[in-house]
């Protein structure tokens, strides 16, 4: 089963008893928030669960896979998240 963001916003709903509505406005406050802050080059805490970054890959040579010929890939910034430690230990129970 895959828990998405509709799963994240019944879950928030039932948790905060609050009604569908109010909870996905505070699910899309929070995507917008990360992504706003990842945008302005900010990292984004939350101590024990992780931490949301953003990686910078510089410009570099590739091939084409079909025929062979170098071609030329972008510098671009990747989104990374690095799991904390609460998050880790949740996940991997002794």
């Amino acid at each position: 089963m895959t828990f998405n963001k509709s799963s994240l916003v019944d879950h928030v709903r039932a948790e905060a008893n609050i009604s569908k509505t109010v909870a996905e406005k505070v699910v899309e406050a929070c995507l917008s928030g990360i992504t706003q802050a990842l945008q302005e080059g900010h990292e984004v805490r939350f101590v024990g669960f992780g931490t949301f970054a953003v990686q910078k890959l510089a410009a570099r040579q590739g091939r084409n896979p079909r025929t062979g010929e170098l071609i030329d890939i972008p510098a671009t910034n990747k989104p990374i998240f690095r799991a904390g430690i609460d998050l880790k230990k949740a996940v991997n129970p002794e």
